[in-house]
């Protein structure tokens, strides 16, 4: 996608087609990384891209799976689990990240920072 576009809030990140199902991509949005997920067909969860456990702009790149009910991302690097709706570290919940509002707009994924 070529622009992002900001309608009532929301910003056009990119095509759901541009997301393989239970994988995860990285958007820059008023410079700051954010980690998009698709799990399944059309399921769709944001977080802030950084993991403060490693230091590093990683978590986009993690396994996305689940824990008994809870949906994760598993870093790359120390393998912490990051609850893909709340933005919680499982094994250090002071490291927790931010999450995304985060929907589909026809064909286009949207987000927005919620309130922190």
């Amino acid at each position: 996608m070529d622009d992002t576009v900001t309608v009532q809030g929301w910003v056009q990140v990119c095509y759901l087609d541009d997301i393989v199902p239970n994988t995860g991509v990285c958007a820059l949005v008023d410079d700051e990384q954010v980690a998009i997920f698709r799990v399944g067909e059309s399921g769709l969860y944001a977080l802030d891209n950084y993991d403060p456990n490693a230091e590093a702009s990683v978590l986009s790149r993690g396994l996305v799976g689940n824990l008994g009910e809870r949906l994760v991302v598993a870093s790359p690097i120390y393998k912490h689990h990051f609850d893909l709706r709340t933005g919680e570290c499982l094994e250090a919940p002071e490291h927790s990240v931010h999450a995304w509002q985060v929907k589909l707009h026809g064909e286009h994924v949207v987000l927005r920072r919620s309130s922190r």
